[in-house]
């Protein structure tokens, strides 16, 4: 869900000033008589995935109805009349990330669009970015589409409207084989829901089912949790999944697939509480503090301490291991709102400061291993440093539980420039110098993919970690400028889109799943038992 506009710098955030930022999460639930609340405290599980603007769309036999805004969900749906009028069984929810410069209401999803000679209402939530969305919004725009906001979300809705075929699903199919790059969808339609996700698997996505058998899917098992669901599945590469009142069908729109799961989810992104492909991102954040003592250890280190909240469980990895003393001594606000700011040095380290604090009771006079999830630009890890020296810390030893970010990022991060990574600008010394630290160390790829263990028996690791490394899992099509001089100079390189077909059975940790390799009669019932 990115906004276009190719090669352009973000603007800086209260939040963002770490420089990672997720494009959004979504929600979807079928036949539950109180749909958009359940989807509230869905999307209210998932607001770590974007707090820039939120919206609903419930189905109340056929009839469709959409409240949405800018800012948190809490903020959107602060008028208790804006939930009220969200009658309906069945919804899909959206909360966005938004880039400087895309802020209009028009950008809020879901997005809604008629399709058919019969004008049959389809609503779509998107998390993700096409990474040949240019090259498809001009061919649509030559063929008289007009369209309504700067998202790239809304190209799918537009596929479909000029697609020939007669049949939904047939429509369906044929509109998102024509899309590249990363991508999750949730679709809305009076008969059902559908769920897709790109044949690379980039983002997680999963499906549930209620006490009452209405089905969910969603971006992750925590929003599952939330709402009282039983987490039943990963939603596979190139799988369209359809939920309607006959119950969920397993289906494909491409056999051309394979697993390259965003690293970044188990480094950043996701909950702690999430799994994703079977994988507990608590216990692999930990794994990560533990391989970083290992490789990057601190000789005569007094304490270790965490920046909250993403690096809380590094850090308690990287103490357990080091077997030093685990420190709060930095303190997050956690009230403070995600706004954007102008560029300038003065309002940048205004902005950490209301963000973080530091306690100088724990750190005055100590020799600090500070562990942190990411560098992108450096402006937070230099403030950050800055205030702990201020406050008495004798030294400051910055250690990065993840690999030295490179590369830009395409299938769904806002980080799409080389410009604004530090990794890519300088040498590991002149990094420590620009954030004022006594020592810098970053964990290797190798210990990365170790630490995550996601137990792939297929090609490679199962996981993307071309930020780190250049090794991008597929091309990257209308971005391919970017990285001209870095593929011109043998530093990047990009796998062909898939031409086999990956295997679930390729996951061990997915063989537990409830209809992963059974048919999808088994469960189909289930709604309609409730319902009786």
């Amino acid at each position: 869900m990115a906004t276009q506009g190719l090669g352009k710098t973000s603007g800086y955030s209260a939040e963002g000033l770490q420089g990672l930022n997720e494009e959004c999460g979504i929600f979807g639930i079928w036949q539950q008589a109180d749909a958009a609340q359940q989807t509230y405290y869905g999307l209210h599980a998932l607001q770590h995935r974007g707090q820039e603007g939120a919206g609903i769309v419930v189905n109340q036999a056929g009839q469709f109805n959409r409240e949405r805004g800018l800012g948190l969900l809490s903020d959107v749906f602060s008028d208790p009349q804006r939930m009220a009028a969200l009658q309906g069984t069945s919804a899909i929810g959206h909360v966005r990330y938004a880039t400087a410069g895309s802020h209009g209401l028009e950008n809020i999803q879901p997005f809604m669009i008629t399709v058919g000679d019969d004008q049959m209402p389809v609503a779509l939530a998107h998390n993700g970015n096409l990474t040949n969305a240019l090259s498809l919004r001009a061919a649509l725009e030559a063929q008289g589409v007009s369209f309504n906001t700067s998202s790239d979300s809304e190209i799918l809705l537009h596929l479909l409207k000029s697609a020939p075929q007669t049949n939904f699903t047939d429509k369906l199919k044929v509109s998102l084989n024509q899309l590249r790059g990363g991508f999750a969808y949730i679709l809305m339609t009076p008969h059902g829901l559908y769920a897709a996700l790109d044949p690379h698997g980039f983002r997680p996505f999963v499906i549930g089912q209620m006490p009452t058998g209405a089905y969910v899917v969603t971006s992750e098992t925590a929003a599952l949790d939330v709402v009282g669901a039983e987490f039943i599945r990963d939603v596979q590469p190139g799988e369209l999944i359809t939920i309607n009142n006959d119950g969920l069908t397993i289906d494909h729109f491409t056999d051309k697939t394979t697993l390259n799961i965003d690293s970044m989810e188990y480094i950043y992104f996701a909950r702690p509480d999430s799994k994703i492909y079977g994988v507990s991102v608590y216990q692999a954040r930990k794994k990560m503090g533990q391989a970083l003592a290992q490789e990057q250890p601190v000789p005569g280190a007094d304490m270790v301490v965490g920046v909250p909240n993403s690096s809380l469980l590094a850090a308690a990895g990287y103490a357990q291991a080091a077997g030093l003393p685990n420190e709060m001594g930095l303190i997050k606000n956690q009230y403070i709102a995600r706004t954007f700011i102008e560029p300038t040095q003065d309002k940048r380290e205004r902005a950490v400061r209301m963000k973080l604090s530091v306690v100088r009771e724990v750190v005055a006079g100590k020799k600090i291993v500070l562990v942190d999830d990411s560098i992108v630009r450096g402006t937070t890890s230099m403030y950050i440093v800055r205030m702990l020296k201020a406050a008495g810390a004798k030294e400051v030893h910055v250690r990065i539980a993840s690999p030295i970010l490179k590369f830009p990022a395409f299938y769904g991060i806002d980080m799409q420039t080389t410009a604004e990574l530090l990794g890519a600008n300088y040498s590991l010394e002149q990094m420590c110098h620009k954030i004022g630290a006594d020592s810098l160390g970053f964990l290797s790829v190798e210990a990365l993919i170790k630490a995550i263990d996601l137990p792939f028996t297929g090609n490679g690791s199962g996981l993307t970690t071309a930020y780190f490394d250049g090794h991008y899992p597929s091309p990257i099509y209308d971005y391919q400028p970017e990285l001209a001089q870095a593929l011109a100079e043998g530093k990047v390189d990009f796998a062909p889109e898939p031409s086999q077909t990956y295997q679930p059975s390729q996951v061990i940790s997915l063989k537990n799943e409830a209809l992963m390799f059974s048919n999808h009669k088994t469960m189909s019932n289930k709604l309609k038992e409730a319902q009786s």
